[in-house]
């Protein structure tokens, strides 16, 4: 996830979604993920405290700023490239079980008051962002848990 000023996500040149102030989340969904961890990790992402609040200190979450989430399924971002030159993609979790964690963790966000846009699954995409900091955070899951 991504500290952003603004976001955007195109497909086929036509804009799916854009965001002013407020996070960029890339989203990986791996096979090992069980199902509902979505929903825990949309809330985690809502409530992460990575805004500065009056003094300067990262206090606030993408909630209390009022800004918003644009979130783009990523499934490179699990793929293997512990060997070889090629990325192995064999971790990914299945389209059709992605998407619907892809889903889910929008209609989380959503339903816990955070405007939410959103790319395309399972189609080519541009992304455009500021990112404000830079501040990017890794969130992980430990063994799907």
């Amino acid at each position: 996830m991504q500290r952003v000023s603004r976001a955007a996500v195109r497909v086929e040149g036509e804009e799916m979604g854009r965001i002013g102030a407020g996070v960029l989340i890339l989203l990986g969904v791996a096979s090992e993920d069980r199902p509902g961890l979505e929903e825990k990790l949309a809330i985690r992402c809502a409530g992460l405290r990575i805004f500065e609040d009056e003094r300067g200190r990262m206090n606030l979450s993408v909630r209390e700023i009022g800004g918003a989430v644009l979130v783009v399924p990523q499934f490179t971002l699990v793929a293997d490239t512990s060997r070889g030159r090629r990325p192995s993609f064999t971790p990914t979790a299945p389209p059709d079980r992605a998407e619907r964690a892809f889903q889910a963790f929008c209609e989380t966000l959503r339903a816990v008051d955070v405007p939410t846009e959103r790319g395309r699954f399972g189609v080519s995409m541009e992304v455009e962002l500021t990112n404000m900091g830079p501040a990017t955070f890794l969130l992980e899951t430990a063994s799907g848990s």
